[in-house]
């Protein structure tokens, strides 16, 4: 930018409280918002060229000092979804979403293939529910800090409470949930403190299991954080949950009224179990290995 108004002796003081140069720079943050506008409007495929080379740069745009830019870069971001490999805009997620659909849901994971095939998604794909997918690192932090687009708010599929159950259901899980309280709460013990909770789950049709996060960072933040330099450990609260229908837990029941000892070596297989299908590494190789072959061992006597 050249600007004959610019007094030629400068400094970073100066610049900094010059008000031509405040001036100068709102009008071409209008200018290039404007322009960015009027090409994903127009020209998407130049855009989405555009995009793929500065997504991380718009996204931290909003993640920095807090959310402050959030309404000026918010309608720049796109993202793909389970139902197409088309980019859309949050405003045409929330356009196009059900009016009973109070939230923008979305997962995170490495790929698109990884997170379909994630257990959450089951229910999601019963209800026919769009979900953004999060491949980036700053994806999570961004929506942490966005918290909604206008007035409807980010749920993540990958914790505990994403409220898609009637009232029928809710009852109905509650009641499955006091019939095989003794087997939970023994599995929960099994598990010591590597896990918050164990609970029956809602949200699973073909799997067995999963792990959710509970409130705090997820198990995402969780690896991203303990990747950075000086990381200090950070653990998400992890809830296991498990399908009460499939025929796993109606033969993990059966184990549990025959003795009720054998629940451990079940119980840790289970959570690794849940561990692989969230992309996160199990604690101990050896361990889970040994416990396969004994429980192998142990069915064909």
């Amino acid at each position: 930018m050249d600007s004959s108004d610019i007094s030629l002796n400068i400094s970073r003081e100066l610049l900094q409280q010059n008000h031509q140069v405040k001036k100068i720079a709102a009008h071409l943050e209008k200018k290039i918002k404007s322009e960015l506008e009027s090409m994903m409007q127009n020209d998407k495929e130049n855009y989405i060229t555009f995009y793929d080379n500065y997504k991380n740069t718009l996204k931290y745009g909003i993640y920095e000092s807090f959310g402050l830019n959030k309404e000026k870069l918010q309608d720049l971001i796109l993202f793909k979804t389970n139902k197409s490999d088309e980019y859309i805009s949050l405003k045409e997620y929330v356009e196009r979403k059900p009016i009973d659909q109070n939230a923008i849901y979305y997962a995170t994971g490495k790929s698109k293939q990884s997170i379909l095939k994630l257990p959450q998604m089951d229910v999601m794909k019963d209800k026919d529910i769009e979900v953004l997918l999060f491949t980036d690192d700053i994806d999570e932090f961004m929506v942490q800090v966005m918290q909604s687009y206008g007035e409807t708010p980010f749920k993540s599929i990958q914790q505990a409470d994403t409220d898609l159950l009637d009232d029928i259901k809710k009852e109905d899980l509650k009641t499955k949930e006091k019939e095989n309280k003794d087997i939970l709460k023994s599995i929960k013990k099994a598990l010591k403190d590597k896990v918050k909770d164990v609970k029956l789950s809602y949200r699973l049709k073909e799997s067995a299991v999963c792990l959710v996060s509970g409130e705090g960072i997820s198990m995402e933040m969780e690896k991203i954080l303990n990747q950075m330099p000086n990381a200090k450990d950070v653990k998400a609260d992890k809830i296991l949950e498990i399908n009460p229908d499939h025929d796993l837990f109606i033969a993990l029941k059966k184990i549990y009224e025959k003795d009720e000892k054998k629940i451990d070596d079940y119980s840790s297989i289970l959570y690794h179990q849940a561990l692989l299908l969230e992309g996160l590494p199990i604690e101990d190789p050896t361990e889970f290995s040994n416990q396969l072959v004994k429980l192998m061992i142990d069915s064909s006597k």
